[in-house]
């Protein structure tokens, strides 16, 4: 650093040096030395100023971040089990990280070691593709369960209270579902981000920025007059904008035509503004509302039946393994037969699926109905593990628990899925079985068809993530040590199509459930088939 500082000041040390024999001999000359010696004096003490601030914002950074980890690792899942903080986690180690801690340390050459230790550690920490799946996640629980844009950026989901989120946050939020040319969620963020801003006494976003945005995402919603009014007010900030003249014009333009076609539909006060979300034919369907309802708790279809649920102990007919110990079994709907089975994992068995999972854990995926390779899907957002039984004695224990309580044998099933659900992470409505075009789904194990479905829940979640059948209106919110269990299958052979379900997103917590997906194969006279289509 001192080499720098030299190199930095070599052309007045080479002057100095070219007059030096002849300095001593004029007082004048003495007199310029004596101002070029405080010159020196003044370049130090700014470069040292400068270093200090750098210094002080670094400290400050660092204080931030050691005060932030002790108060979220004191409960690190509930702090990031929580969608506002998670996102303020990631965008820290992305947008802000950039913004603040590289800058500073890219500014100086002597600082590149630091930064080098310090990227190296940043190796485990979130990056820009996080930041974008934390966004989109935002914006599906926002849809999913309806939640105030207004409220939300307060901090507050359904009175759960954690940082409030600044202009600038709203901002980045907004301009993720800008990238994503999703303009019902671009305006309603830069909407929010505008409010924000208005009470900021120091300003974490240009206002200029915010309208520009919002302009865009208005227009492209079919709201010339609103996007024209706030262009004007890009204007007056900005008078000699290109890019903001042009759309006046072009929205002018557009107006007048409109206008010609249509009539005169009134000036801009009494236009009502048009935000709505871009949704596909699916998410317009009944099946698709009634998934959303269901997830929210709502009751969207009289279950049949519901005076014939009851509550039980179960033996299985006296089985060996439940004959001193039998669970507790709960109807949840009778045909299709859907059952909950209470207290059938212990924690310490939990911990341990949890533990041989954590480092197996990869992106979740589904097979594709025609070409049958496995791909990852927007509409299924976990990580999964698969374990066998001999990673672990405790895996065979449970993979017999479920054969004893199912009566079903587990030889021919696959191996035991472990899947965490995070941020947001859901899987849309789907079948566990494979239908009959789809004849090559599970060609390659040689065991036929998914015959039953096993589910653990290993975790309560504290808000959303609740196992949902939109054809029959049942839901099911995860108990720890729960199992939920049916048949995809008659015994005939034929899919049961009323048991199609969905994992819904989770809100507040996370989620980690296991599986078994039981096959056709070696049933035989576990359950036996049948040619009656009434069976």
């Amino acid at each position: 650093m001192i080499m720098d500082i030299f190199q930095s000041f070599f052309p007045i040390v080479w002057m100095m040096t070219i007059a030096r024999a002849e300095i001593f001999t004029s007082v004048a000359h003495l007199e310029n030395a004596l101002y070029a010696e405080r010159d020196i004096a003044r370049t130090l003490k700014n470069y040292i100023q400068r270093e200090e601030e750098k210094l002080e914002k670094l400290k400050s950074i660092a204080d931030d971040m050691e005060t932030h980890s002790a108060n979220a690792l004191k409960d690190p899942v509930r702090y990031l089990a929580n969608p506002i903080g998670a996102f303020l986690f990631i965008k820290r180690f992305t947008l802000d990280w950039d913004r603040d801690v590289a800058t500073i340390l890219k500014d100086d050459k002597m600082h590149q070691v630091l930064l080098s230790e310090v990227e190296n550690s940043r190796q485990s920490l979130p990056n820009y593709e996080d930041l974008a799946g934390v966004a989109a996640a935002f914006m599906r629980l926002q849809d999913t369960y309806q939640l105030d844009t207004t409220r939300l950026a307060e901090g507050d989901i359904h009175g759960r209270q954690i940082s409030a989120l600044t202009a600038e946050d709203c901002f980045q939020l907004g301009r993720f579902a800008y990238n994503a040319r999703d303009y019902y969620h671009t305006y309603i963020w830069m909407q929010a981000a505008l409010q924000k801003e208005h009470g900021e006494e120091n300003k974490t976003i240009s206002r200029f920025e915010l309208l520009d945005y919002s302009a865009y995402a208005t227009a492209m919603q079919g709201n010339l007059r609103h996007a024209l009014s706030m262009t004007n007010e890009l204007l007056i900030i900005d008078p000699s904008h290109e890019r903001a003249q042009n759309n006046k014009r072009y929205y002018e333009q557009m107006i007048v035509e409109e206008e010609k076609k249509f009539g005169n539909r009134g000036d801009i006060g009494e236009t009502p503004i048009k935000n709505e979300p871009d949704v596909d034919e699916y998410r317009q369907s009944a099946e698709f509302r009634h998934y959303e309802a269901l997830c929210r708790g709502e009751e969207v279809l009289e279950v049949q039946d519901q005076h014939r649920l009851r509550c039980r102990y179960y033996n299985n007919n006296k089985h060996p393994m439940l004959l001193i110990g039998p669970v507790k079994e709960e109807d949840v709907h009778i045909s299709p037969k859907i059952v909950m089975y209470y207290d059938v994992l212990s924690d310490s068995e939990i911990e341990v699926i949890k533990s041989l999972a954590m480092p197996k854990l990869m992106r979740a995926t589904i097979q594709n109905s025609k070409t049958g390779e496995l791909e990852t899907a927007s509409y299924r957002v976990s990580k999964s593990a698969w374990l066998m039984t001999s990673d672990h004695p405790m895996i065979d224990k449970i993979c017999k628990r479920i054969e004893a309580i199912s009566g079903l044998t587990l030889d021919t099933a696959e191996y035991l899925q472990v899947a965490n659900y995070g941020i947001g992470g859901h899987y849309e409505p789907h079948y566990d079985f494979a239908r009959k075009e789809e004849k090559d789904a599970f060609k390659s194990l040689g065991t036929g068809n998914r015959i039953a479905t096993w589910l653990n829940y290993m975790t309560d979640v504290e808000l959303g993530g609740a196992t949902v059948f939109p054809y029959i209106g049942v839901k099911v919110f995860p108990k720890k040590g729960a199992a939920a269990f049916w048949h995809n299958l008659y015994r005939n052979g034929e899919g049961i199509y009323d048991t199609r379900h969905a994992a819904c997103p989770v809100l507040i917590g996370t989620k980690w459930v296991s599986n078994k997906w039981i096959h056709e194969r070696g049933q035989e006279f576990r359950r036996p088939c049948s040619t009656n289509p009434e069976e």
